[in-house]
């Protein structure tokens, strides 16, 4: 039976792409006499020209006509029909553009290209999905960065009846591994102090209206919207504040900006989200308390004995009571004792940012899991995977592209394209 099913769906495929060829030889080239786009002169036709398309039909062969500029200097040419039709520059039709997206954004290029394969009977290689893939996600980035300065510039003009409850603000950074040129000559991580990744910086935006019967808050559904891309943190900071005001920033009563305690994430913090309540993740807050704890109590015996007196300072926001305890026992260390200033340090610095007992009783959010599962699903996933090795272009095309379907608006973008 599948291979009647197989047999069946390739006839339709071919009678249904000789179909459509025909049905585009019908549409007019042009609406009357045609006229260059750079020098506006009178253009003159050259006769039909054939081009193979390959839609969600298959490959099929159109008839247009050829247009050169009449002016000598110029030396323009149109294909007018390939215009109304979205198909220049490509030999691939909108429909066929948009699955090829798609496919190359869930998984690698080669993966998409099977499945395209199974599920439409649609065969195009894999570097014309990553083609057709980087291009829609340059499309994407080139739309936003047109939008940006856009958003950045409005003021606030609150509305009362469309207040947000609570808006969060979350962002961190996850490393996406480079070809060597993009890598080379900076710093990284490895044992010779060479990089083989570059920092991919992911922001979220999300809504909060109401907390559960415990009083735990509620991620507003299908609230949760993302931009990113490799690139310094200055320039990711406004990302981030234009995304925050598309989504309402000044119609929100509340704005809640959770990070993981790093400098640059407190710094983008204060520059563009003045006023914001900032919150230190309690898990990272855990991590650095587990730290010091180990350093500060290296028995096991009284690691457990201390263990829960101290989380319990941390849960209740007693932060004082960690730093003044901790430095009492700094005069019994010995070479460990630069490594718990560090520590008591990052409890110094974020003391005002880790008010847990205050958050967790006005219902805020107060982990940054948001944002972790972010960085996991949309660049780890796609980016991260065994072998891969990505330009900058292409990982900040492919980000653009996961950023923008994990934000429910690659159909409206899609809508509302100029060809891509």
């Amino acid at each position: 039976m599948e291979a009647l099913e197989q047999g069946m769906r390739e006839a339709a495929l071919r009678d249904g792409a000789k179909a459509f060829s025909e049905l585009i030889a019908q549409i007019p080239d042009s609406q009357g006499a045609v006229f260059c786009t750079e020098c506006q002169q009178l253009m003159r036709s050259l006769g039909k020209r054939e081009k193979e398309i390959v839609s969600l039909l298959g490959a099929g062969i159109i008839q247009r006509t050829y247009y050169e500029c009449t002016e000598p200097s110029c030396n323009s040419h149109r294909f007018p029909k390939d215009e109304l039709l979205d198909i220049s520059k490509t030999g691939f039709s909108p429909g066929i553009r948009r699955l090829m997206a798609r496919s190359g954004s869930h998984d690698s290029f080669e993966a998409g290209r099977l499945d395209l394969k199974d599920y439409s009977g649609i065969e195009v290689t894999a570097k014309d999905i990553e083609r057709i893939s980087e291009a829609i996600g340059a499309a994407i980035e080139q739309k936003q960065l047109i939008e940006r300065p856009e958003l950045l510039t409005q003021k606030p003009t609150p509305r009362i009846d469309e207040k947000i409850p609570i808006m969060y603000a979350q962002c961190d950074g996850t490393g996406v591994p480079m070809i060597t040129c993009e890598i080379e000559g900076r710093k990284g991580k490895q044992e010779d102090g060479t990089a083989k990744t570059r920092e991919a910086k992911l922001g979220c935006v999300f809504t909060q209206t109401t907390t559960d019967k415990a009083g735990h808050p509620v991620r507003e559904s299908d609230s949760t919207t993302y931009v990113g891309a490799i690139e310094t943190a200055a320039e990711f900071s406004f990302r981030l504040e234009a995304e925050a005001i598309r989504r309402g920033l000044w119609q929100a009563k509340t704005v809640v900006f959770l990070g993981d305690g790093a400098k640059w994430v407190w710094n983008l913090a204060d520059q563009h989200f003045f006023g914001a309540i900032q919150i230190v993740d309690f898990y990272h807050a855990c991590e650095h308390l587990h730290k010091l704890l180990t350093l500060l109590f290296p028995a096991p015996d009284n690691f457990r004995e201390q263990e829960p007196i101290w989380h319990s300072w941390l849960d209740t926001g007693e932060i004082f009571k960690i730093i003044t305890s901790a430095k009492t026992l700094l005069l019994d260390l010995g070479e460990t004792r630069k490594k718990t200033e560090q520590e008591i340090g990052y409890f110094e610095e974020n003391i005002q940012r880790m008010r847990y007992a205050e958050y967790k009783e006005k219902g805020f959010f107060i982990g940054s899991g948001v944002i972790e599962a972010g960085c996991k699903s949309i660049i780890g996933k796609r980016l991260k995977q065994s072998g891969m090795r990505w330009s900058l272009r292409g990982a900040n095309s492919i980000i653009a592209l996961r950023c923008c379907e994990m934000s429910r608006r690659f159909d409206d973008f899609w809508e509302n394209r100029a060809a891509v």
